[in-house]
């Protein structure tokens, strides 16, 4: 029998009467109060997610980002102390190794310090592949296990989470940016990112210290929340899953993810010639927004189909809560992927039409 590992907030979740499920190793909350009034929450005001599952490591040498422009294909040339970069770890074929944040925080004594969030399930694949291609003169440390994450969610989430630090300015901070402080007199790391495509914080604890930080920001209002609702949440926003949307074979080229592909910068990195390949001809297939009428949802796996022919696949879907419509990810030929476009989605035996659409199917006003 598998033992699953659990994050420092598994008691109070349990309190909580938070429904449990298997995730990636880790015993995690589904829902506490649902999955609709948690969505609603964050879209609404604010919730927060017990994350502490997701890798942790911090990266210190005298040139860390030089090594990680070889791993990775944007340009972090452009990335300075204080601000964050999402990017992906790419294989020799331009597939994606897993898709994680970059946090630069500043030099001291000559070396770099940097923080890399990676996803639950790619942490120890994650870490192998870093310790393989960075060089001697950068050390990785792994505190997955002795810091707690949580994110705070939601329209009202940085004033809520403000009243727990005077000491710091979070509203000045802009997006995609962190700073290290005090909460409640822990020592913390706040970065305004985030996983809902709404504003608020993704903070980094102790370990020791996140049940009374929990507690706290519940006692301000804000709304525990689980997988369920971060599922929903990341899908209206088109925000892709790891192991779902993209994976070791998806470049980002194909997952609509060529922003963050820079082949104009002078660094050579792991897959560029592939990807140069790619861009040239442009991919084959591409990740599209789809939506369907009434309520039929087209899950991980379904079939879509043209002409009578199976020619890509639903990646994630849901009855989107904000909307009150299906909507989904999924791969088709580039031909198919246009905007306007129409496939089936087959499902229990039966085809429904969906839409291809622009991503994402919503965006916060704030």
């Amino acid at each position: 029998m598998t033992i699953l590992l659990r994050t420092p907030l598994h008691p109070l979740c349990l309190k909580q009467k938070a429904r449990m499920t298997g995730f990636s190793g880790w015993e995690m909350p589904v829902q506490f109060s649902g999955i609709r009034p948690e969505h609603d929450a964050v879209r609404t005001s604010a919730g927060a997610f017990d994350i502490s599952h997701m890798g942790k490591f911090i990266l210190t040498g005298t040139d860390v980002i030089a090594a990680l422009q070889t791993l990775v294909p944007s340009d972090l040339s452009r990335l300075s102390a204080g601000k964050a970069q999402y990017t992906v770890l790419l294989n020799p074929q331009g597939g994606i190794i897993d898709d994680l944040i970059i946090y630069h925080q500043g030099q001291s004594d000559g070396q770099q310090q940097i923080t890399l969030i990676v996803n639950a399930g790619t942490t120890d694949k994650d870490k192998t592949w870093l310790q393989k291609h960075l060089p001697n003169t950068v050390t990785l440390q792994d505190l997955s296990l002795e810091q707690a994450l949580i994110a705070v969610q939601g329209p009202t989430a940085t004033p809520l989470l403000q009243q727990l630090c005077p000491d710091h300015d979070l509203q000045a901070l802009p997006r995609y940016h962190h700073l290290t402080g005090k909460l409640l007199g822990h020592p913390t790391f706040f970065a305004r990112t985030g996983y809902t495509g709404e504003d608020g914080f993704e903070i980094m604890v102790p370990a020791a210290a996140a049940q009374e930080i929990w507690q706290k920001l519940m006692a301000l209002g804000v709304v525990p929340c689980g997988l369920g609702a971060r599922d929903t949440l990341r899908l209206e926003a088109a925000m892709a899953l790891y192991g779902q949307d993209i994976n070791d074979t998806t470049t980002p080229l194909e997952a609509g993810l060529g922003w963050l592909v820079h082949l104009d910068k002078s660094t050579d990195f792991i897959g560029r010639s592939e990807l140069a390949k790619q861009q040239a001809v442009g991919p084959a297939r591409r990740l599209v927004g789809l939506t369907l009428e009434g309520r039929n949802i087209a899950r991980h796996d379904y079939p879509l189909i043209s002409a009578g022919q199976t020619v890509g696949i639903v990646t994630s879907g849901t009855l989107s809560p904000t909307l009150g419509y299906p909507i989904a990810l999924g791969y088709l030929p580039a031909a198919l992927a246009k905007v306007g476009q129409t496939v089936e989605v087959a499902i229990r035996s039966k085809k429904f039409l969906a839409t291809v659409v622009k991503r994402p199917f919503y965006k916060t006003s704030s």
